[in-house]
């Protein structure tokens, strides 16, 4: 009877610490979604260079 005992309690000992973590679901990378737009001319260089356009045509009439 006290092996019995000893092996109940082993058994229930190893079975706590299986489990004390508890169960998580596993996470699953998703693959990046590239969107894909219209490639457009950056504004902030479009008006300096008209600047400089309109500089070069006023100092040529000079």
């Amino acid at each position: 009877m006290k092996k019995l005992a000893t092996v109940a309690l082993a058994l229930g000992l190893t079975a706590t610490t299986a489990f004390a973590g508890g169960y998580e679901a596993p996470v699953v990378a998703e693959e990046p979604i590239v969107a894909e737009g219209a490639s457009s001319s950056n504004a902030g260089l479009l008006i300096p260079a008209l600047l400089l356009a309109g500089i070069a045509i006023v100092a040529s009439n000079n």
